[in-house]
């Protein structure tokens, strides 16, 4: 990091007009010697470390001015492109050139980066594959091997292979790869479980946490913390033991109460927040407060749209993508406006689960190293959480869990991230009867279960259902001996996945499941993407449970 930030003064101090030692020479010939000194591509070998920064540093007044200028459709298109050269001499040769009467911004991109590789396209799926045949042949399409970086990429080069979602995701995200694990498990992909598990205990030892995604303009902040559930997989599936990913856990359990002892009643810093009465809770954070690269030209839209401090602003929409649900009403004051965001202001039902379930497997892992000191110490930490969150959010009333808006100090929305703490134990067998009650009436539909009861334009909410909230319903409801409820969503999901395949021969990253024919879902930032990681480890895993026999 420290690396980082003396690159961005050098950036910072880039001479902008004639003061650079390239001022005798015409700028049309200075471009064509660098390039033709550069190796095409030059490539390193190996695994080099990565700088932190990210493309919104490294190229600045460039950067703003191809987001800005929608000159690709995608704003995700250039934070992933590859630069042919030092970005350095890049942003330098834009600076001299960009106010020629017959620059071409456009042309400039093409000429001097390498755009994102385009990978899957070439797939063709064939009509004749039942759904299980479709996703196992779909395994090595969605494979990424580690190959050599470019240097000042922003992809984080990984050890070891690993699976992408797929469509515009070029990259492993967190939360998404325990659920595409659960479908490489059953299809007895051992293999790919071993290199991701490495993967993801290296993130941790070389960054202190496992990024969003290995992207560096993902590196400051996290996703669910699934590690933990990851581990247990593990264990189940016999791959690893998981003694060895003890200290992975006690690190990602740093990164997340980093600095919770300094913190007085009714004070927040990063991802904790004390409580009135002392006690700890977490939410979603994200380090920066600037407009996330990927969605550089929606975040400033959105900003604009709003009274608040834009900076304030992008955290909570950075915030909220680190949760997973970017977004939903869950974030939002006002359902309707997206510029409403206030995803720091509340503590998530889920992130309080997972890390619940962090906490536990610590304290069970440590008694299998003889650890009985580490074991009683997160033994009380997941008391202590499990304490909390049955006294901030769950309300008792309607029967079901709630996010807690800690600003205004009351309840917030009920979503079917209220099934977390059933998946991961969490929840008495009590409250297990009432969710169901309530997931039953308030989100269950005739393809699944819905993210909210709340129809807007926000890609996580109704009428959307989504392959990782199906399946911590059925798992969780079925923990409690809810067989029914967990067998009826599981069938459901089945059928909605089965049909839309049977029709258009794709999985795809979310559903329409509020009508009475289930098909591809809308909202969010970009188009439906297909392929997908998570669809097929949660339709994968629950055909390994239920058959192929879709009723």
């Amino acid at each position: 990091m420290h690396n980082s930030k003396l690159q961005l003064k050098e950036l910072a101090e880039l001479p902008t007009s004639a003061d650079s030692h390239y001022e005798d020479e015409p700028s049309e010939l200075i471009l064509d010697k660098m390039l033709d000194a550069e190796p095409q591509p030059e490539m390193i070998e190996g695994m080099p470390p990565s700088d932190a920064l990210t493309p919104a540093d490294r190229y600045m007044e460039l950067f703003e001015h191809v987001q800005s200028s929608r000159i690709f459709a995608d704003s995700k298109t250039f934070p992933d492109c590859s630069p042919k050269m030092d970005p350095l001499d890049i942003l330098l040769l834009y600076r001299r050139t960009r106010k020629k009467d017959d620059f071409d911004l456009h042309a400039f991109v093409e000429k001097y980066f390498w755009l994102p590789e385009s990978r899957g396209g070439e797939y063709v799926s064939n009509p004749g594959d039942t759904l299980k045949e479709h996703i196992d042949n779909l395994w090595p399409v969605l494979t990424r091997e580690p190959e050599s970086h470019i240097p000042w990429s922003s992809l984080l080069p990984l050890p070891q292979a690993y699976i992408v979602p797929g469509g515009r995701f070029g990259e492993t995200y967190y939360w998404d790869s325990y659920f595409t694990m659960l479908g490489l498990a059953e299809s007895g992909r051992n293999d790919l479980l071993r290199t991701m598990a490495d993967n993801f205990a290296w993130m941790i030892e070389t960054y202190g946490h496992i990024p969003n995604g290995n992207r560096t303009y993902y590196l400051s902040r996290s996703q669910p913390p699934v590690f933990a559930l990851m581990v247990e997989l593990f264990e189940e599936d016999g791959i690893r033991g998981a003694r060895r990913y003890l200290e992975h856990l006690l690190k990602e359990y740093e990164f997340w109460m980093d600095g919770a002892e300094s913190l007085a009643p009714n004070q927040a810093y990063r991802h904790v927040v004390k409580m009135p009465d002392g006690v700890l809770l977490n939410r979603y954070w994200d380090d920066r407060d600037t407009p996330r690269d990927e969605s550089w030209r929606e975040d400033v839209e959105t900003a604009k749209l709003s009274s608040r401090p834009v900076n304030e602003v992008y955290r909570d929409l950075r915030a909220g993508a680190a949760s997973g649900w970017d977004y939903s009403s869950r974030w939002l004051r006002d359902a309707d406006r997206l510029a409403s965001i206030r995803t720091t202001q509340f503590i998530p039902i889920d992130l309080n689960a997972f890390l619940y379930k962090l906490e536990s497997a610590i304290a069970n892992i440590s008694v299998l190293k003889g650890d009985r000191e580490t074991e009683a110490l997160f033994r009380q930490k997941a008391d202590d959480r499990r304490t909390a969150v049955n006294q901030y959010m769950w309300d008792e009333e309607e029967g079901c869990f709630r996010d807690y808006d800690w600003h205004r100090q009351q309840m917030a929305l009920f979503s079917a991230a209220s099934v977390v703490p059933l998946y991961v134990g969490l929840a008495t067998h009590a409250q297990a009867d009432k969710l169901a009650d309530a997931v039953r009436s308030r989100l269950l539909t005739q393809g699944g279960i819905l993210a909210t009861e709340y129809e807007t334009d926000e890609q996580w909410d109704k009428p959307n259902g989504w392959a990782p909230l199906q399946w911590m319903a059925i798992q969780g409801f079925k923990l409690y001996g809810n067989d029914a409820l967990g067998d009826e969503i599981a069938r459901s999901w089945l059928r909605t996945v089965n049909d839309f395949y049977q029709q258009h021969h794709k999985l795809i990253e979310k559903y329409h499941i509020s009508g009475d024919v289930p098909r591809a879902g809308g909202g969010g930032e970009y188009p439906l993407q297909d392929g997908f990681g998570w669809t097929n480890g949660v339709a994968r895993r629950l055909i390994g449970l239920y058959g192929e026999k879709y009723e």
